[in-house]
């Protein structure tokens, strides 16, 4: 089995090659990949001619344009990337009989509430970078391709920075933090999500009747301000140089740090319907990010 995978070196695809990789031939690309093929999302219609030229029987979609803020000032290029693209993609494979699997985001949920956005739940995104991911959605539905679509949130990796990275760092130098308290959701490894997508292709290539969009998050939820007193005490706890007192950090309100875009409240994802279907159980947030923590201290 031949599977093409785009956007192999952000935080999502750069697991997905390792995941992936016992399930057949991967050809994984980014947008400045060297070569004939192109994997360059801000010229959708290039990618045409590279799902033709691999002809594979999965197209795995990880690229986006997830910088939420600089969404706002670059609507055209957010489009191409998150809406227009995934539309190609999806038309291409289902002239090809393949699938497609895509990565969308609580984002296309509007915030409210506090009860988990499940898959039918009504959208209503607060910003650019939401409208955009959410217009890709319906691309992909539209193509009337085969697909899986998985919704998630909070991503981090322990490559490249991320926010506990962000923590780490701002604890060794500040002897006061104040973090975000009102924005709950859950922390979600690249490394879950890629191996639940490779369960996920192995399952549907035998089941094709599971088609169709699930949230994939790790257990349980936090704030921003729980997110980072976990990070912290970890750190703290394995050694590491924390000038940050346990009771100097402190929660704030989202209107403390304003930003171009509105960030949602809710991002409370309910993964009922990914367990049941696939036969999954997933791991609280705290492990995962424990790993990554320790990965990234070199415990």
């Amino acid at each position: 089995m031949k599977i093409l995978l785009l956007g192999k070196d952000g935080q999502i695809g750069w697991e997905l090659q390792r995941a992936l990789a016992p399930l057949g031939e991967v050809v994984a690309l980014d947008f400045d990949s060297p070569g004939p093929l192109s994997a360059d999302f801000s010229r959708p219609e290039s990618l045409a001619a590279t799902v033709r030229a691999v002809a594979p029987q999965v197209i795995v979609n990880a690229a986006a344009h997830t910088a939420v803020d600089r969404a706002e000032s670059e609507p055209d290029l957010a489009r191409a990337v998150n809406a227009v693209a995934p539309g190609i993609l999806a038309r291409e494979a289902a002239e090809l009989g393949a699938w497609l699997v895509h990565y969308s985001t609580d984002y296309v949920f509007d915030g409210g509430g506090t009860v988990a956005w499940a898959e039918d739940s009504p959208t209503g995104p607060l910003n650019v970078y939401g409208q955009t991911k959410l217009e890709g959605e319906q691309a992909v539905r539209r193509s009337g391709c085969r697909h899986l679509m998985f919704r998630t949130s909070w991503v981090y990796g322990a490559r490249g920075g991320n926010f506990a990275r962000t923590m780490l760092k701002l604890a060794s130098e500040r002897d006061e933090l104040t973090v975000i308290d009102d924005q709950i959701g859950s922390p979600t490894g690249a490394d879950l999500l890629a191996d639940v997508s490779a369960h996920a292709v192995r399952t549907a290539l035998a089941r094709p009747d599971v088609a169709g969009t699930y949230h994939a998050v790790a257990a349980g939820e936090t704030s921003w301000f729980g997110y980072a007193r976990h990070v912290i005490e970890f750190a703290r706890d394995a050694g590491a140089t924390v000038k940050v007192a346990p009771d100097a950090i402190r929660p704030v309100a989202s209107s403390a740090f304003p930003t171009p875009a509105r960030r949602p409240g809710n991002s409370r994802m309910n993964t009922a319907k990914l367990r049941g279907t696939f036969g999954l159980v997933l791991p609280r947030w705290q492990s995962g990010v424990d790993r990554m923590l320790t990965e990234v201290l070199g415990r």
